[in-house]
């Protein structure tokens, strides 16, 4: 690898050899050949290392970081150690589709902004059904922070951006790292601090590009996250969401994780806090509601129900879409995934 890749793809990992080794093989096997692959192992891993090195591919690079820091710190390290000019990141989980950094690549040559930030629709795979998100591309002059966390139904899912969908310049990663220590919502508080940036623009590709493997019956970190914790990080980012996102924001994702409490006390304080310091809508007065009051399996079922999920035939659940759309760069705007059920 003496000539200078195209594109550093970045995938953190731990305890989950088979499935880093199916995450490297699609990154591996990507249209655009001109590219390298770093695995940062976070923390010794015997197993992990011992299933990449079966992978001969002289493209793949592996670092084994002494001791873990979590999946934001792994991220960083790889991007410091990216030598190509974008830098595209892989969740150990999840898996591309082949021409997934062909399709970001023209896009990103297309944006017309020095520092695009390319995502695209995804492949949302969980065991009860395949659909793909985000269901709508952002409307002309919309916000960006509005389009990815306000809901226009009761479902998220309307926008959407998650870490598996992101390529950026690897300079842009350089300057705006990942917050180590933040368990949950890290793309969300990625591209709030991304797109403040005046040359930086977001950009969605309407096609489903990359495989978003949700196992609900896998434990995760990031679902028990403390609600107090990312409440304070909400109160921190305030200054890079709309009132209208900051309430959004606040009574569905966060609400989530603080409505296993069934604390009227923590009811009260959550929606005094939308009112005071955010703008709410109609939408999101009854996400609220039915996020304290249905127990989530069952707004899960129903959900699936309103939406008319079924399960597909796998390989065959997305239509291509080749277009792609342009979401302004706002200075105190942007956003992720409104969402009741975020996994990352």
């Amino acid at each position: 690898m003496d000539a200078l890749p195209e594109v550093s793809v970045v995938i953190p990992t731990r305890f989950r050899p088979e499935l880093v080794t199916r995450a490297v093989r699609s990154a591996l096997t990507q249209t655009v050949g001109n590219l390298e692959v770093i695995v940062v192992v976070d923390g010794p891993d015997e197993a992990t290392s011992d299933a990449l090195a079966l992978i001969t591919d002289p493209r793949l690079r592996v670092l084994v970081l002494p001791s873990s820091g979590g999946a934001p710190n792994a991220r960083n390290v790889g991007v410091r150690e990216a030598r190509a000019p974008w830098t595209a990141l892989l969740d150990d989980d999840d898996e591309w589709l082949p021409h997934k950094l062909a399709v970001q690549l023209d896009a990103a040559r297309d944006a017309g902004v020095a520092m695009p930030v390319v995502a695209s629709r995804l492949i949302n795979r969980t065991p009860r059904a395949d659909s793909v998100l985000p269901r709508r591309l952002p409307a002309p002059g919309e916000p960006v922070s509005e389009y990815l966390t306000v809901r226009r139904g009761l479902f998220y899912g309307d926008g959407f951006i998650q870490t598996s969908t992101i390529m950026a310049p690897t300079a842009l990663l350089r300057r705006e790292p990942f917050t180590v220590g933040l368990r949950r919502m890290q793309e969300l508080d990625w591209v709030l601090r991304a797109v403040s940036h005046d040359e930086v623009d977001l950009v969605i590709a309407a096609e489903a590009l990359v495989v978003f493997h949700q196992d609900e019956d896998r434990p995760r970190i990031t679902l028990s996250s403390p609600w107090e914790g990312q409440l304070e990080w909400l109160h921190r980012s305030r200054h890079l969401l709309t009132p209208r996102a900051y309430a959004a924001l606040l009574m569905s994702v966060i609400s989530s994780m603080a409505a296993p409490t069934r604390s009227a006390r923590t009811f009260g304080m959550l929606l005094r806090d939308a009112r005071r310091n955010g703008r709410p809508g109609p939408i999101d007065y009854l996400t609220f509601l039915q996020i304290w009051l249905i127990p989530p399996k069952l707004r899960h079922n129903l959900r699936d129900l309103v939406l008319g999920r079924r399960r597909e035939q796998r390989g065959s659940v997305a239509a291509p879409v080749s277009a792609e759309r342009r979401v302004p760069a706002l200075r105190e705007r942007s956003g992720e995934l409104a969402h009741d059920g975020a996994r990352r």
